[in-house]
Formats: C-alpha cells, structure tokens, sequence
C-alpha cells in the first residue's frame, strides 16, 4: 500500500457527523469517505494527479488478499479509470447527499 500523508483536518461538528453516517452508509472509515470525497471534487475540477493509486472498494478486504488494484477494480468499475468513482456511482451518491 502506498504511503499516507497525516493532516490535521478542523470540520464543523455537523458536517464531521454527515461524513460519519454517509461513510457508515458505504461501510467505509470516516478517514476512506474524506479522501474519496476529496478526489471526486478534484476529478469534477479536472484536477486529479496522473499518478494516484485507486481507492479500495468499500467494505473490508478479504482475508489474506489485503488490498489490491484487481480488488478495488472489481468493487468499483470506476477504480480501473482513475478517478476511483464512477460516473453513475458518483449521480447517486450526489442525489443521496442532499
């Protein structure tokens, strides 16, 4: 797995409690829902880097497998383009935000 950067990251209480339930919702960890909302916002802006690694799909890894790109490619049509969202992925849980 690639390395991580740690931030320290001050949200509204509210808007740390939505994250916490939508991340709940797609049984994702808090930290795994802020960094697809992140680079979702930065496909939208055509600002996504060229050399990300994919996110791993939601839910837990399998046992023994850990994650891996054909895991998260699997989970998530999306993860194979890139951006690690789909299109329609990306419609619906825009609907399911508001």
């Amino acid at each position: 797995m690639a390395d991580r950067k740690p931030i320290l990251l001050r949200l509204d209480p509210a808007v740390h409690d939505a994250l916490v339930k939508w991340a709940a919702d797609e049984l994702r960890s808090t930290n795994a829902q802020i960094e697809m909302v992140l680079r979702r916002a930065l496909a939208d802006a055509g600002r996504q880097p060229a050399k990300v690694a994919p996110l791993r799909g939601p839910g837990r890894p399998r046992k023994g497998n850990g994650a891996s790109s054909t895991d998260a490619s699997a989970a998530d049509p999306g993860a194979a383009a890139g951006s690690g969202v789909s299109a329609e992925s990306g419609a619906a849980d825009a609907q399911r935000a508001r």
